[in-house]
């Protein structure tokens, strides 16, 4: 597998405005609420690390992964390709996803001390794909953040569902949901909110 790099310069835009240095200064705050860390300078030496990120999208078999870093903006042809991964799996459709997903993966991976090995069991979902998926009855929100790019479900070996809803709810970056029984958490960068 190969790794994306991001490229460039500072300040991109993540969402809601925010810039990407605002971010994660929003990060360290939420760090220190929720005592996650044991000291300021620890957590600025783990934050300014390159880390990397993989994600393997259980229905397609594929795996994706990229060098992060707080202080570079994402490459677009990283952007691409990760709006191709995350497509649309039932219809073959992708979308643009929202890149402050990236953002919101690092800053788990770095409060909770992952891997940063996600599996993903969702991202992108066409319209006709969410209407279909509420029809079987998957208990799928009409208005789903995956129809607008916005969304991810996932869970990873080295932490609890749990632990990963615990750290995204803190970060109060979007909205966050639970589902215990299918051992899998939501995360989205729409309006702050949980389930």
């Amino acid at each position: 597998m190969s790794f994306n790099r991001f490229k460039g310069q500072n300040g991109h835009q993540a969402k809601g405005g925010i810039s990407r240095r605002g971010f994660l200064t929003r990060v360290g705050i939420a760090a220190a609420g929720a005592l996650l860390i044991p000291s300021a300078d620890v957590f600025a030496n783990a934050l300014g690390r390159e880390r990397r990120i993989t994600l393997f999208n259980t229905h397609t078999k594929e795996e994706w992964g990229f060098v992060c870093s707080p202080q570079q903006d994402y490459d677009p042809a990283l952007l691409d390709s990760l709006n191709h991964f995350l497509r649309d799996h039932y219809a073959d459709v992708s979308h643009t996803m929202d890149p402050a997903l990236l953002d919101l993966l690092y800053a788990v991976t770095v409060l909770t001390g992952g891997r940063g090995e996600y599996n993903i069991l969702s991202g992108y979902r066409s319209p006709e794909t969410n209407q279909w998926l509420r029809k079987i009855g998957h208990g799928v929100a009409e208005h789903s953040m995956h129809i607008q790019g916005k969304a991810i479900d996932l869970r990873t070996e080295d932490l609890t569902t749990r632990t990963i809803q615990q750290v995204a709810l803190s970060l109060q970056l979007g909205g966050v949901g639970y589902y215990g029984s299918s051992d899998f958490v939501h995360l989205d960068t729409g309006e702050i909110r949980s389930w």
